[in-house]
């Protein structure tokens, strides 16, 4: 399939937790939910996601992205269901397309907007 850029929320419930927690959440998230997800070669692999900017901790956010690359074939619908099925209170995967973008998604953001 390829690539799935996905947008979440980060919620009030878990605003004190770091990028780097919250990276591994997603982890275990995709990893319970069976999604089959493609790994990096080399002697210790990791999942292929791409988050955006990282937040502060403290902050919450109603609109966060991440990239994550599929090995095989998964709609979009299917893996926002299968991934919020496993996600912790204040976390929520809201949208998810195929991306055929080919820059990083870091490269992508152009703006942000804090309030």
């Amino acid at each position: 399939m390829g690539k799935i850029r996905f947008k979440f929320i980060r919620g009030e419930q878990v605003k004190y937790i770091s990028h780097l927690d919250l990276m591994r959440t997603f982890e275990r998230a995709i990893r319970r939910a069976n999604i089959p997800v493609r790994y990096s070669q080399g002697f210790n692999p990791h999942p292929s996601i791409v988050f955006g900017l990282p937040l502060s901790v403290g902050v919450t956010s109603e609109a966060e992205y991440a990239d994550v690359e599929i090995d095989g074939e998964l709609a979009p619908p299917v893996f926002l269901q299968q991934l919020n099925s496993q996600l912790p209170e204040g976390l929520k995967v809201t949208d998810a397309k195929e991306s055929g973008a080919k820059s990083n998604i870091m490269a992508s953001v152009a703006f942000a907007s804090y309030i």
